[in-house]
């Protein structure tokens, strides 16, 4: 990646994340102050949220940890707009397949910068849209089937994210088995749920998960038993992109 390139995408993002952090902090503080509103004091605000940062803070360090290798430059827009895990990540998932990029390179990068954007500009439309039509539409989104059906939305997204991670497609590359290295983190997570109970501690779940996942790939990977190679006419194409590369440098 050119270095100035991804030099300024740091410091615009960076930008980004502190103008919005600035919103969201901004706009509790002013609205206590013009109406003469505060918590008694600062333990009291932890008292009532501790719960929500048991569960949140391991859940999002996981969602860093685990997503920004994917996002790359988009994890800036990523976090700051929110939906990583109901929106972004298909988004860029899926994007990145449709390309045959692969995660970790300049291409996927890229792709996955343009995939996140759009989709931000696309879920703040729809949310317009859906403001202004929420009262004529309320009938329709309160019945049963509507309701019943928002219930396996969720399920049905990650099942088809699952189904693109079991293939052998890596973008570049074909990883023969890799879907191996599954086997692991979830017989882990069935037994220890047997014993000890996950729910609302899935973000320590996800942590354990990843670190169980590299070391497998790791493993599997030097024992042979998971194999990566080129697609066929990949191998060509670096060469001649490498080559042009050389050339202009010269």
């Amino acid at each position: 990646m050119d270095e100035r390139y991804e030099k300024s995408i740091h410091r615009i993002g960076r930008i980004g994340i502190l103008i919005g952090l600035a919103f969201m902090l901004g706009i509790p503080a002013v609205i206590s102050v013009a109406f003469d509103v505060a918590p008694e004091s600062v333990g009291h605000v932890f008292a009532v949220a501790a719960g929500l940062l048991a569960v949140f803070i391991p859940t999002n360090v996981a969602e860093v940890f685990g997503y920004t290798p994917m996002l790359g430059s988009s994890a800036y827009i990523t976090f700051l707009t929110g939906n990583v895990t109901n929106l972004k990540i298909p988004v860029v998932v899926n994007a990145q397949t449709l390309t045959e990029t692969a995660q970790g390179t300049d291409e996927g990068d890229t792709v996955a910068t343009i995939g996140v954007a759009v989709s931000s500009f696309v879920t703040t439309l729809i949310i317009i849209v859906g403001v202004i039509l929420l009262v004529p539409l309320q009938p329709i989104l309160t019945t049963p089937a509507v309701q019943t059906a928002t219930t396996y939305m969720l399920p049905a997204l990650f099942g088809g994210l699952f189904l693109s991670y079991v293939n052998d497609d890596c973008g570049e590359y074909v990883a023969k088995n890799k879907s191996l290295t599954l086997i692991v983190p979830i017989v882990a997570v069935l037994i220890v749920n047997m014993f000890y109970p996950l729910t609302g501690k899935e973000g320590f779940a996800v942590i354990g998960c990843m670190v169980l996942n590299v070391i497998c790939a790791y493993v599997l990977f030097k024992t042979g038993i998971i194999k990566m190679s080129l697609k066929p006419g990949k191998g060509q194409k670096n060469v001649a992109q490498n080559a042009k590369a050389a050339s202009g440098n010269k």
